[in-house]
């Protein structure tokens, strides 16, 4: 039986937590929306299935996840440009040169709902920081038996139609024996940033995740193509895998491979880096007042 609680961390920040026999789950509305923990049972313990957020820094980039909205990744330029007008979208990270990952994840989302296994949190955000879009968004986060689906869903609320995007930036524990795979069909490369300078379908050694393969190697901040949807991720020491599965995927995916850590990101997307500045605008879907656009993304665990 699932049971819901409420916590305080050290940072005395409202966490959620859904628990059942073998999941925990905590979410923290205020800090953008984002997953703190993900957990498994094994035995007696407690196993993470994403990184686990350390209850004190309130950067994102420290939560287990976050979510991506009204675009992800980065835009150049200061902006971008819509039907012959020029839209201005300010830097919104310390250190990093461009704007990223939209300013869902900067704002305070509310509770709207919750059950013994589903949360619903919602956002309003009007031109937050200065930037264009007006919108209304939901993340609706729901336990199975066997896993966790996430639901996001944009609601355009300015009155001339904008460009959007979605994603989310879960955060995955590795180890030497962790092994992943991906179907893609070809990366874009970037110089000395992570800005795309051209696509290849030659991958760089150690990049190509077709066949499932170790998560050493050198720096991987990249989007790729020919992405099907689907994604696996096995554990041997805790024997367990974990799947994620991208409905209506648009065939773009966004790794993060540091090296030298134990974690990595794995990010569905809709449309792939700078989209904004790319011929056609790829994945980007143009909506009007009162249109929505529609992510869902389902994680499942197995035994191996």
């Amino acid at each position: 039986m699932i049971k819901t609680r409420l916590s305080q961390p050290l940072t005395s920040v409202r966490m959620i937590e859904l628990q059942s026999a073998t999941q925990r789950l905590q979410v923290l509305p205020t800090l953008g929306g984002s997953i703190a923990a993900w957990d498994w049972k094994l035995g007696q313990q407690w196993s993470p299935l994403l990184r686990q957020w350390d209850g004190k820094s309130k950067d994102r980039y420290a939560m287990a996840c976050f979510p991506l909205v009204p675009w992800s990744n980065r835009i150049t330029e200061g902006g971008f440009m819509h039907q012959g007008q020029h839209y201005p979208v300010l830097e919104n990270r310390p250190g990093e040169p461009y704007p990223i990952h939209g300013d869902g994840w900067l704002q305070k989302w509310r509770v709207a709902s919750h059950t013994s296994d589903t949360i619903q949190l919602t956002l309003k955000s009007n031109r937050f920081d200065g930037n264009p879009h007006s919108y209304r968004c939901s993340q609706t986060l729901t336990l199975s038996d066997n896993g966790l689906s996430i639901t996001l869903a944009v609601t355009h609320l300015g009155t001339e139609s904008l460009p959007y995007g979605l994603g989310l930036h879960p955060y995955f524990p590795r180890n030497a024996e962790t092994r992943f795979s991906s179907r893609a069909e070809g990366v874009w490369l970037s110089g000395h940033d992570p800005i795309p300078t051209a696509h290849t379908r030659c991958f760089p050694q150690t990049w190509n995740y077709n066949q499932p393969a170790p998560l050493e190697g050198p720096m991987i901040d990249n989007c790729f193509s020919g992405w099907d949807g689907k994604a696996l991720i096995s554990y041997p020491d805790r024997g367990l895998q974990l799947s994620m599965t991208m409905d209506n995927c648009s065939s773009y995916s966004l790794m993060y491979r540091p090296p030298g850590h134990d974690y990595f990101c794995f990010e569905p997307i809709t449309h792939p880096i700078d989209a904004f500045h790319i011929s056609g605008k790829p994945g980007l879907v143009t909506l009007a007042r009162g249109q929505t656009l529609l992510m869902k993304t389902h994680f499942r665990v197995s035994a191996m």
